[in-house]
């Protein structure tokens, strides 16, 4: 699991997998967190496996400690 934060837009992208191909993700799903404060969707591949989750409203979903790791690099 790796995370992608981008502070100014205060949206975050928690990858589940080690790695999404181009067009793995089939199925998305749009959930609203409890309170209204941030907005998910869900990506699926053609299996139903959970691949990420793309948060916007990070700050507000997500533990400050999780949002200011660094990233790891490639």
């Amino acid at each position: 699991m790796h995370i992608e934060y981008d502070q100014e837009n205060d949206t975050a992208y928690v990858c589940l997998v080690a790695h999404i191909a181009d067009g793995a993700a089939v199925r998305q799903v749009a959930v609203e967190a409890p309170g209204g404060e941030a907005d998910l969707t869900l990506d699926f591949d053609k299996s139903g496996r959970l691949l990420g989750i793309e948060v916007i409203g990070a700050r507000a979903a997500l533990p400050a400690e999780l949002l200011s790791r660094e990233a790891p690099r490639a």
